[in-house]
């Protein structure tokens, strides 16, 4: 037996949604880390320009797109009533396969493991028997994380814009590219966007309302060694591959993402190029307590030391870089913004998940920079891999939330 929807306005708005995700996965939006510029891969501008063109067709006439590749659009709202902002990030995570998504919607799911066609992958939607479970082929991410965001935005910005008579701040809207390199922040004109306050539609599970993320550090290790032809090495080749290898055998074995959950933190080994003469080892630290994220990489640190004070004639520096905050030191001072979306999703028939975030959203970066914004459920899962799915259902009930939220902000009749 199929699925409820939470509410008629989830089931009114599901079609919608549902069309506009899967003409949004469609368009290959990987983002590349180390390229300059922004955005940086031409795929986002192409969805991105999508989006203005289906803004505009709304009714939203100054939807735009900047010289950085960040769209915002306006609907206005009612007299007095505050503005508020809607983000989400057109680019998909450059860990897993992106180009190519084939999306596959199993209707009416009856339970248990779905088989993909291809890669033997195996999606299992737990506890979502009865819904219309959308995921790729197999052999790409999905795009859930943050294409589900962006379809529930416009579904909900379109139905508003379609019925004037709803109660509504005015609604600025935001895409940004190149959230998941840590960037989709970084040149966002929060004076040109305008808003008090906003939220971003890059949660997982229904009901999330986050306003805790992860504080996050890059943190990379270059080596050179002395490279010679292996037939003429003794006492002449330092092998950075292997030094490379020294140090990643001596990070703590409980400090990792596979290891630790909850409020604990980690040093996540991502990416490591070797070779004899140059090794390259990249890194993402995390924490909730920046004590504790310096004592991470304090660790980091220590052994990088250890290792190059053992072999002096390889050269080995250790790059740290701060990449977002922990949003809960901003968001403190605004609890009335957590309340509304709380609010919005008690009135949509669902009871609120606060947890924190594992991860970061650009509602970190912006918290920060003086734009509290907390996230809120898009419906994906299994983010940044192959068995990425998304529920109808679910992305109906975010779009429909957001125009709960709406009402929660609209001026006092």
């Amino acid at each position: 037996m199929p699925a409820p929807y939470t509410s008629d306005l989830a089931e009114q708005l599901a079609d919608d949604v549902l069309a506009r995700f899967l003409r949004y996965v469609r368009v290959n939006t990987q983002s590349a880390r180390g390229h300059n510029g922004s955005p940086s891969t031409p795929g986002q501008l192409g969805l991105s320009r999508m989006l203005v063109d289906e803004l505009r067709a709304a009714g939203l006439d100054d939807a735009e797109l900047d010289q950085n590749g960040y769209v915002m659009a306006t609907l206005p709202g009612s007299a007095g009533a505050p503005v508020i902002g809607l983000i989400a990030h057109v680019d998909t995570s450059p860990d897993a396969p992106g180009a190519g998504v084939e999306p596959i919607v199993h209707r009416d799911h009856p339970g248990g493991p779905i088989e993909l066609p291809r890669k033997g992958s195996v999606v299992e939607p737990h506890d979502h028997r009865g819904h219309d479970i959308v995921t790729s082929s197999g052999d790409t991410l999905l795009g859930a994380d943050d294409k589900a965001g962006v379809a529930e935005i416009m579904a909900a910005v379109s139905y508003l814009a379609a019925n004037p008579g709803l109660p509504r701040p005015t609604l600025r809207v935001g895409f940004t590219p190149d959230e998941e390199i840590g960037e989709g922040a970084t040149l966002f004109d929060i004076d040109r966007f305008g808003a008090q306050a906003a939220y971003t539609m890059d949660g997982s599970t229904l009901g999330e309302i986050q306003d805790e993320t992860f504080s996050g550090i890059a943190a990379v290790v270059r080596i050179k060694g002395v490279d010679i032809h292996p037939g003429f090495a003794a006492g002449k080749l330092v092998n950075a591959a292997r030094l490379a290898g020294r140090i990643v055998a001596a990070l703590p074995p409980d400090l990792t993402p596979e290891a630790t959950s909850g409020r604990d933190g980690f040093i996540h080994v991502y990416d490591l190029r070797a070779s004899a003469g140059e090794a390259v080892i990249e890194t993402i630290v995390r924490d909730f307590d920046d004590e504790k994220l310096q004592g991470h990489v304090d660790v980091l640190r220590r052994i990088v030391d250890e290792v190059a004070a053992s072999e002096p004639r390889a050269q080995i520096e250790l790059n740290v870089e701060p990449q977002y905050p922990n949003m809960r030191k901003h968001l403190e001072a605004h609890p009335e913004v957590s309340a509304a979306a709380e609010r919005a999703i008690r009135a949509e028939g669902i009871e609120p998940i606060n947890e924190p975030i594992r991860g970061g959203t650009d509602g970190s970066m912006l918290s920060a920079r003086g734009l509290p914004t907390p996230n809120i459920f898009a419906g994906g899962h299994d983010f940044h891999s192959v068995r990425e799915w998304v529920s109808v259902q679910d992305m109906a009930a975010a779009a429909a939330v957001i125009v709960r939220l709406a009402g929660e902000w609209a001026a006092p009749g």
